[in-house]
């Protein structure tokens, strides 16, 4: 033993054989937690999450699995760093604030990707109810709770390199005015985000038509809403501009309209034109396509070449695919109308008439 003892005690450079053996047990005690965690704890982790049909725990287990797995050796390695500088007590600081930044950054990483998780979990949440907002509600509070980790982050760092915090937070103070008439507009932007949110004008997946264009939301961001045109372009539009833009919303209609003017020719008689006004009308009603709630169909007027004859109706459906479909089959309907009654559709024309000169009596 005590043989055992004086080996140990023997140098090599400014360390002894123990604390060289201290460290390289410190290592493998790290890499081999991490076996005995990857081998069961992971393994009975995965299994559990495999049994539910949610993909929120598997990313949860994947969030913990991966730092679990790179934590432990880097605590070994920092504990046999530790014990190879204790000979230099003056580095010991130095290697303790590496440390717990590697933590800190670890940790951060962690909870950015158990948020990630806890978003999924959200989602499959908030799809099976009936309101839209908190769709749109979970990607805010997602990207909110980032930005909160990350600058309580930033803040640990630079406490453990050293800065003070103190003096950090009041500069932020001196400098906040500064900054608020810096960010004005994404103030201004994220209260309009919130506004869009609470007065619901519109849902992510609505058609609208807004100052510019129209398209389909895809999301309601912190500062702008991105919205995809039917060109299948992206637009980003500032929240601001849009709470105070007037919005008009397709999807939130309840039916469809079909509004023409049908203009016949004046060659047409009385009996024809009134026929022709009963018989669409006739047709409308028995059309189970059209809503029955409300219809017109009314000769208006007697125009420059045309008796003009207005239709006004709506279609059950509000899918915009489907309702070209019904208004094409009422104007194909109303053409073969036109024809049975032997009516002419009217274009636009001029007649001219010519009174020729009165002839002279022929000079002698």
């Amino acid at each position: 033993m005590d043989g055992l003892m004086a080996n140990l005690a023997n140098e090599f450079g400014p360390w002894t054989l123990l604390q060289l053996a201290e460290a390289l047990g410190f290592i493998l005690a790290g890499f081999i937690l991490r076996a005995i965690v990857n081998s069961v704890v992971t393994h009975r982790l995965v299994a559990l999450a495999e049994k539910t049909e949610t993909e929120a725990d598997d990313m949860a287990t994947a969030a913990l699995i991966s730092p679990l797995g790179l934590i432990l050796p880097v605590i070994g390695i920092y504990l046999a760093i530790r014990t190879l500088l204790s000979v230099h007590p003056g580095w010991l600081a130095t290697s303790d604030r590496i440390f717990m930044v590697v933590c800190v950054v670890v940790i951060t990483w962690t909870v950015f990707r158990m948020i990630d998780a806890a978003t999924i979990l959200l989602k499959e949440l908030a799809s099976k109810t009936d309101s839209k907002l908190d769709d749109q509600l979970v990607p805010l509070v997602r990207k909110a709770l980032k930005i909160f980790i990350a600058i309580l982050a930033f803040v640990l760092i630079a406490q453990n390199l050293g800065y003070s915090v103190s003096g950090l937070l009041a500069g932020l103070g001196i400098g906040g005015l500064a900054l608020a008439m810096a960010s004005k507009d994404t103030l201004a932007n994220l209260f309009g985000s919130i506004m869009i949110l609470i007065d619901r004008p519109f849902h992510v997946g609505d058609w609208i038509t807004f100052p510019g264009g129209d398209g389909v939301v895809e999301e309601v961001g912190m500062r702008s809403t991105r919205i995809r045109t039917f060109a299948k372009t992206v637009v980003s539009i500032p929240n601001q501009a849009l709470a105070n833009a007037t919005v008009e919303n397709h999807s939130l209609m309840p039916k469809r309209r079909i509004k023409f003017t049908l203009g016949v020719t004046y060659e047409s008689t009385v009996d024809q034109v009134s026929g022709l006004v009963t018989r669409i009308e006739e047709y409308l009603k028995s059309n189970s396509d059209i809503d029955q709630e409300f219809m017109l169909v009314k000769f208006t007027t007697f125009n420059d070449s045309s008796l003009d004859i207005f239709v006004y109706c709506f279609t059950v459906t509000t899918d915009w695919t489907r309702h070209l479909s019904v208004k094409q089959d009422v104007n194909l309907k109303v053409m073969s109308l036109v024809e049975e009654m032997g009516m002419g559709i009217a274009y636009p024309t001029q007649t001219v008439h010519l009174v020729g000169e009165e002839e002279k009596p022929p000079q002698l």
